[in-house]
């Protein structure tokens, strides 16, 4: 009975051992964990602390840009209205008709118009034939040369009669002043049209222009012929590109923003006008460390990233304040906090607590996709 107790004591003295043997060794693994590159710890090792990837802050090229929104406007535009109450007999055009200028539009009732140049050209006939009889009787001596005088006068004031006949007659023909596109009409023949009303409109938009303000202190950097690009919500990821034709020749008291006038080739005319643009100017480049969008985590109006901290027991994830500046390319500008050069985690920011041991993949960059590479440049912080 006493051999079997001794057995039983054997048995559960070499179980707790055994469990005091597996806990003294995770003890020293943990303590072991930064030993090195090529310990238990460190780089590339297999010790405690969470995976991650590691990025260099390295300078790259930013460009400061001005965002403004803007209205497109055709290079000439004109609501086509008539000068007169009257009815109208036809309707020479349709709707989205490109016309050359002087084509003629709408015709107005015209009889009395018309009937004044009859009267008019009746006159000048006369007028014609009074002169022509004294200024013979004249030469031949059996009517004073006073007379043939009078009615060279006669003559020269029935013609500009017809002629101021002829141009209210004229009048009542409404025609395109310049050469563009017509818009839609609701006027038919036998339509009463009144002063001011609009019968159609008129766009030149082969050229678009788009006028937006721009803060005073960047008008002295401005100046005609600066390239800009554009994009509107119609097209979106299509980039337009112009230049400034001219800047307003005052600054906006109550703004304080002069008016600043684009210009942008419309090749088929896709841009029309009243369309909504958001101009961009771009006012120079500049070299800045960039760390990738993914390792920079935003909280609040701050933002920070982790940069790893080599010591004797290994890595570890040290949180630091940075100031952020353009956002281009996928890659955020620092303006401060951390230094070109300097190691910073890449990915999973948020499964690190700060002073947190750490396990870095040497050789892995963290993820940039191509098409953040590709995607259109930003000014600030990105959208959270």
């Amino acid at each position: 009975m006493i051999k079997r107790h001794f057995f039983i004591i054997a048995a559960a003295v070499l179980v707790g051992l055994m469990a005091l043997a597996a806990v003294l060794r995770i003890a020293f693994a943990d303590e072991s964990g930064g030993g090195g590159p090529g310990g238990p710890g460190g780089p590339g090792g297999r010790g405690g602390g969470q995976l991650v990837s590691q990025v260099a802050v390295q300078p790259r090229e930013f460009s400061d840009s001005l965002q403004v929104l803007g209205v497109a406007r055709g290079r000439r535009s004109v609501n086509i209205t008539s000068n007169t109450s009257q009815l109208i007999t036809r309707v020479l055009f349709q709707d989205g008709q490109v016309v050359a200028a002087g084509t003629p539009l709408v015709e107005l009732r015209a009889q009395q118009e018309a009937a004044g140049v009859a009267e008019a050209r009746a006159a000048v006939v006369e007028a014609e034939r009074d002169y022509e009889r004294y200024s013979t009787l004249a030469e031949r001596g059996f009517a004073p040369r006073m007379m043939a005088e009078q009615a060279e006068t006669a003559l020269a004031r029935a013609r500009a009669n017809l002629q101021a006949a002829e141009v209210q007659q004229g009048e009542r023909v409404i025609r395109a002043p310049f050469a563009g596109r017509l818009g839609l009409t609701t006027v038919t023949a036998g339509t009463l049209i009144n002063p001011g009303a609009v019968i159609t409109t008129l766009d030149d938009v082969a050229v678009i222009r788009v006028d937006f303000p721009v803060p005073e202190r960047f008008a002295g950097s401005l100046t005609s012929g600066t390239p800009i690009t554009a994009t509107a919500d119609a097209y979106p990821g299509e980039t337009f590109s112009g230049r400034i034709a001219l800047l307003d020749t005052r600054v906006d008291e109550t703004t304080r923003a002069i008016t600043a006038r684009a210009e942008f080739a419309n090749p088929g005319n896709r841009i029309r006008p009243g369309t909504l643009m958001r101009v961009s100017v771009q006012q120079g480049r500049r070299n800045a460390p960039a760390a990738p969008e993914s390792a920079v985590q935003y909280e609040g109006e701050g933002a920070f990233v982790y940069r790893i901290a080599r010591g004797e027991r290994g890595s570890t994830a040290q949180r630091v304040e940075v100031v952020t500046g353009s956002v281009e390319n996928g890659f955020v500008e620092i303006t401060s906090g951390v230094d070109a050069g300097e190691r910073i985690v890449g990915t999973g920011l948020n499964r690190i607590q700060p002073g947190a041991p750490i396990r870095v993949e040497e050789g892995q960059a963290a993820a940039q996709p191509a098409a953040r590479a590709a995607a259109p440049q930003t000014a600030g912080r990105p959208a959270s």
